[in-house]
């Protein structure tokens, strides 16, 4: 087709459509025949020039939709992620204050000995570390574990070549850091299947801290199943039901004085079948009957690895920390009954004997997990050694 006729097609086109007034120029110029060949070239190369600028700003219409969607989906992720950020940063901040705070008796009962001593003596000599180690053994952090420390001392003193006693503080912080250090893959239970069993004796808090933890997961997006295996205290089925109520999970019940690892076989078999992410068991804590409750747990194990073998198992001892060094014998009769994975510590607020966390995964080796440091329903996190020595030294 030639120039002419596909303007004249054009053109005419461009009428019906009420386009442009350079357009409608070349179109009375083509009919009358009155303009000349340079009109004519002049309105085509203009045309022309339009026809690029109207195709090069489509394409740029095109990109910048592209780009601006782009943006709009990038700015939308940005905004779904600050919030979801600064909510988690207030929440640790907020616990990490109630640390703080309910940390005070404990950080009053260790710091107060402790800054006494380094108040008293201008230079580090054997009478300093006496005096020291009494003041932690005093503060409920033991024998074995004050001994510990000090030794640790005498060795980081003598490499730092400390000379004053001003200097032991910082180094007693990070002494109580060291010891407390857990291992990275501690909570890897709560990324698999897992089958958790709370022991303890009654009167801790285990009930309490299973309904905590079933809402701590199922804010996480986990699905939770509670299974009421201590079935031989008055209450205690009532009690997980409130507790599964307000955390909205499952609990798999039976009636009071029933077979208690019938209530775990059924607990697996819905935990299998809704495919949960985690099935945590409440059991009885006769600890003055170790026998039975040694063949109650068994009995408990065996029945887990039976019917569900590929689930990881973990076992969590809850202790009362304002028992002090009794929480520490708990534990020891404990480690004898089952292979504990972790411990759980409550009521910290209301102690002065928080030394106990210390002297716990100190002489046992067994890592504190979970920390309470309130009756709240958010009030129990997962334990980190970094803000607790923090939090004891109000650094």
């Amino acid at each position: 087709m030639g120039l002419f006729s596909w303007k004249k097609n054009k053109t005419k086109e461009e009428q019906k459509e009420n386009t442009s007034e350079n357009e409608q120029e070349l179109v009375d110029a083509k009919e009358s025949e009155i303009e000349g060949t340079e009109i004519e070239e002049d309105v085509i190369k203009e045309d022309n020039n339009i026809n690029v600028q109207e195709n090069n700003s489509n394409e740029n219409d095109d990109i910048t939709s592209e780009e601006v969607i782009e943006d709009n989906d990038d700015e939308e992720e940005e905004e779904n992620q600050i919030p979801q950020e600064q909510e988690e940063g207030k929440k640790k901040r907020g616990f990490f204050g109630k640390l703080v705070k309910g940390l005070t008796k404990t950080r009053n009962n260790i710091l107060g000995g402790v800054d006494q001593v380094l108040s008293s003596f201008t230079k580090i000599d054997e009478d300093f570390y006496e005096e020291l180690e009494e003041a932690l053994i005093v503060a409920d952090l033991g024998v074995n574990t004050a001994m510990t420390i000090i030794e640790d001392l005498r060795e980081k003193v003598k490499e730092n070549k400390i000379k004053d006693t001003a200097g032991v503080r910082e180094l007693l912080m990070e002494e109580l850091k060291e010891l407390m250090k857990n291992e990275e893959n501690l909570y890897e239970f709560t990324e698999k299947k897992s089958v958790v069993l709370v022991i303890g004796v009654n009167g801790v808090g285990k009930t309490t801290t299973i309904g905590k933890l079933a809402n701590q997961y199922k804010q996480k997006g986990k699905k939770v199943i509670l299974a009421a295996a201590d079935t031989f205290r008055a209450a205690a089925i009532d009690q997980l039901a409130e507790w599964s109520n307000r955390a909205g999970v499952e609990l798999i019940s039976q009636q009071e004085n029933s077979d208690p690892g019938a209530v775990v076989f059924d607990a697996v078999q819905a935990a299998k079948a809704r495919e949960a992410d985690l099935l945590i068991c409440d059991t009885a804590g006769r600890l003055h009957n170790k026998k039975n409750l040694m063949e109650e747990l068994r009995k408990i194990f065996k029945i887990i690895n039976r019917e569900y073998p590929e689930a990881h198992k973990e076992v969590l001892l809850v202790l009362d920390s304002t028992t002090g060094q009794n929480a520490l014998q708990q534990a020891k009769q404990f480690k004898d009954i089952a292979d504990i994975t972790g411990i759980v510590l409550t009521k910290l607020d209301g102690t002065a004997k928080g030394g106990i966390a210390v002297a716990i995964q100190t002489e046992l080796n067994i890592p504190v997990k979970y920390i309470g440091v309130g009756e709240g329903i958010d009030d129990m996190q997962q334990f980190n050694s970094e803000d607790f020595v923090s939090a004891l030294f109000e650094e």
